[in-house]
C-alpha cells in the first residue's frame, strides 16, 4: 500500500486538472492578471501559495473544534497574515528585487479567494493530514496555472524565460530577430493574462467534455 490511499490521492491530483481552483473553480484570477508578466514571479507566487495554503490548513484544521464560529473569518485571516508575513521576510531576506517587484501582490496573498475557500471548505472539517494535502493539491493546481501563463507571456512579450534570452538578441537581431521576428508586447499586459487563461480553460474543456456540463 502507498503513501496515500486512492481517496486521499485525489486531494492532491484533482486540482491539477478536473477542479482546478483557476480554470474549474475560476478562483485566484487577479493574481493571473497581475504576476504572471515574469516566469520568474509566478514561479515564486507559486511557492509562496503553496507554504501559506499547507500549513494555513493544517492549523486551522487542528484549531477548527476551538474557533467559535462567529469569529472563524478573523481567525482565518489572523493565521494567513502570519503564514504571509513570513513569506514576505524570507522574500526580503533572500531575493529582495524580487520581493520589491512582488511587492503589494505578497501581500494581497492574505485575501486570495482559494486560501480562504480552502479554509472553510475543507480545512474546518478535516483532520491536519487530509487537510494538508487538499492545501498542497489546490496551491499547486493554481501555481500551474500561473507557471503556465507566465511561460507564454514572458516569453512572447519579452523574448527570455527566467531573464534569459531564449530567442535572441532583438538589439543585435541574432537567433529569431535576424528573420523579422518581433516580441509582442502585448502579452506584457494583464489582458493577455486573462485571454491565455481563457484559451488553457477551452483547451482543458476540450479534451473533458464532463466538465462542460458539470460547470
Amino acid at each position: 500500500m502507498g503513501l496515500l490511499s486512492k481517496k486521499d490521492s485525489k486531494l492532491i491530483l484533482d486540482p491539477l486538472a478536473d477542479n482546478n481552483p483557476i480554470t474549474i473553480q475560476v478562483l485566484g484570477i487577479c493574481s493571473a492578471l497581475a504576476i504572471t508578466a515574469q516566469l520568474k514571479a509566478s514561479i515564486v507566487m507559486a511557492i509562496s501559495v503553496i507554504f501559506v495554503l499547507g500549513i494555513g490548513n493544517v492549523v486551522i484544521s487542528l484549531m477548527r473544534n476551538v474557533i467559535p464560529s462567529k469569529i472563524r473569518i478573523i481567525v482565518q485571516l489572523v493565521v494567513v497574515a502570519a503564514l504571509v508575513i513570513i513569506v514576505d521576510q524570507i522574500l526580503k531576506a533572500y531575493a529582495y528585487t524580487l520581493s520589491k517587484e512582488l511587492s503589494v501582490f505578497i501581500g494581497l496573498i492574505i485575501t486570495n479567494c482559494i486560501i480562504m475557500g480552502r479554509f472553510e471548505a475543507f480545512a474546518l472539517g478535516n483532520g491536519p493530514w487530509r487537510s494538508f494535502l487538499d492545501g498542497i493539491g489546490n496551491a499547486l493546481g493554481y501555481g500551474v496555472i500561473l507557471i503556465i501563463v507566465g511561460f507564454f507571456r514572458e516569453l512572447l512579450g519579452s523574448g527570455t524565460l527566467l531573464g534569459f534570452k531564449v530567442l535572441g538578441d532583438p538589439i543585435e537581431k541574432t537567433g529569431l530577430y535576424a528573420i523579422g521576428y518581433e516580441n509582442n508586447g502585448f502579452m506584457l499586459l494583464s489582458p493577455m493574462a486573462l485571454i491565455v487563461v481563457g484559451i488553457i480553460i477551452w483547451v482543458q474543456r476540450s479534451k473533458n467534455k464532463a466538465l462542460i456540463e458539470e460547470h
